[in-house]
């Protein structure tokens, strides 16, 4: 990557991978005309993001949506990447699927009791990684 192209799409596999190296994200939905965006923290397997929610605006708004999309980045010195997932969002509603949650290591962000499970299956991955550096001359000089 250079100056000329700071930019990078980064492949799908190195995308859903880069997900499970971070665990807090932001969660976007509408509903309505309203559109919403949470941060949460979560956990990432493959092409399932689990996250977990008491009642409110997040659980209610997010499975009345149905689909939502989910960002996560991570700023560093050298570079930036940003990881953006689409997909439907879900309760976890069968004993296996909540079992099978309650082992993941995703706890509260505050202390607070959430006891639902959300879901959101991934039906479209991007990525972008963008080089840091200072901003270049113009190609073109300003006219008065």
């Amino acid at each position: 990557m250079s100056t000329q192209n700071p930019m990078q799409e980064i492949p799908e596999q190195e995308s859903l991978q880069l997900l499970t190296q971070k665990d807090v994200g932001r969660l976007v939905f509408r509903v309505g005309d309203d559109i919403e965006i949470f941060p949460i923290n979560y956990h990432a397997d493959g092409r399932e993001l689990t996250f977990r929610s008491a009642p409110g605006t997040k659980l209610a708004g997010s499975i009345i949506a149905g689909r939502a999309i989910f960002e996560v980045d991570d700023i560093g010195e050298d570079e930036v990447w940003s990881v953006i997932v689409r997909g439907s969002v879900r309760l976890l509603d069968t004993a296996a699927e909540i079992s099978a949650a309650e082992e993941l290591e995703l706890q509260p962000l505050v202390p607070t009791v959430k006891r639902f499970f959300v879901r959101l299956d991934v039906d479209e991955v991007s990525g972008r990684r963008f080089h840091r550096g200072p901003e270049p001359e113009p190609d073109v000089e300003p006219t008065d």
